[in-house]
């Protein structure tokens, strides 16, 4: 149910309201407006009528149940749309679009700082880059794990930019945290419950990955999961879905942009290296998110493609990336957003 308060209700309204949902059996979660606040109560579908008592309280305007399967992902909860913010000054969801870049795997300490000022100079905001890599056969390349954080770390402390890696066990999530700005789910993780219930419980932005076969209801599921335990800062990204098609790696469904858009407050950015596995289609396919009005992209950049541990052939040279960049921002200011 969502309880929408009066405008210019109390505080103390809304504090009584807030203990009375919990004594009902649900979780309240307070969406603070600039006019009016809302409460969402969120729990068990059955029994929710008893909700409908919260209607007789003092400084409740209305209460509405939430038809969306996804609660508190919904616009129904929160009509507009979230800023997630990484570090003071920069957020998705707001006016800039926002560009991560860097490879898809820490390799060593010259490779992953030479990408790091590379990018940075290009104008992407924050690094990416792999410590913990779920690879499909066991024997490829899994990742520098720990020392892969460190060096991360380093790359930081030297451009300053924010960064972006991947967790994969539930047992890595408090170590993975010590290091990283943003925490990202990969697609092989979209429905890991246990890894996005653990996640749910951290104050640092989590970056969920759809997975390769996720209808976008069960994506805002796995959302719910982590906004259901307590951690708002969710950022959603498309990656590309498995299809018939062999000509890309994966098909990009460009029209899940302004889907995601219409159904969730969350931001949406887009991965266009897994969604097409060549590097000679990120330029075109990032251009199209601009357009689509996504948030932001995560692109691979690796100094030496045909060198790399892992997705060598879906990753940008930096002078590719730089050009991309400078096109891009053509495309994004037509959108009516804005890059550094």
């Amino acid at each position: 149910m969502i309880i929408v308060m009066k405008k210019g209700a109390a505080q103390s309204d809304l504090e009584a309201v807030e203990k009375k949902i919990i004594e009902l059996g649900y979780q309240p979660h307070i969406i603070y407006g600039e006019t009016r606040n809302v409460v969402g109560a969120v729990g068990e579908e059955q029994g929710k009528e008893k909700l409908q008592t919260l209607q007789l309280m003092s400084g409740v305007e209305n209460v509405v149940p939430i038809l969306k399967p996804y609660k508190l992902a919904s616009r129904e909860v929160q009509p507009q749309s979230s800023e997630v913010e990484i570090v003071p000054g920069l957020c998705f969801g707001g006016k800039e679009f926002v560009v991560v870049a860097g490879p898809c795997a820490v390799e060593d300490k010259e490779q992953i700082c030479e990408t790091a000022v590379a990018v940075k100079k290009s104008g992407a905001r924050l690094l990416r880059g792999g410590a913990y890599k779920p690879r499909t056969s066991p024997y490829s390349f899994q990742g520098m794990e720990e020392d892969g954080l460190k060096l991360l770390a380093e790359a930081r402390e030297i451009t300053g930019l924010p960064i972006v890696t991947e967790v994969v066990n539930p047992r890595d999530v408090e170590l993975v945290a010590r290091y990283a700005d943003v925490m990202q789910v990969g697609a092989r993780n979209t429905q890991n419950f246990a890894l996005l219930k653990m996640l749910g419980q951290l104050d640092k932005p989590i970056l969920l990955k759809r997975g390769m076969s996720t209808t976008i209801q069960e994506f805002l599921m796995s959302a719910e999961y982590v906004l259901s335990e307590g951690n708002r800062r969710v950022i959603l990204c498309e990656r590309g879905i498995r299809t018939f098609e062999t000509a890309t790696r994966n098909t990009l469904d460009i029209s899940a942009v302004p889907v995601l858009k219409q159904q969730t407050h969350l931001p949406v950015i887009i991965d266009p290296s897994h969604a097409t596995g060549h590097a000679s289609l990120i330029a075109p396919m990032s251009y199209a998110a601009a357009a689509a009005g996504a948030d932001g992209l995560i692109v691979e950049v690796h100094p030496c493609p045909e060198k790399a541990a892992s997705d060598g052939p879906q990753s940008l040279r930096p002078d590719d990336f730089q050009m991309m960049m400078d096109k891009l921002r053509e495309f994004v200011k037509v959108a009516d957003r804005e890059m550094a």
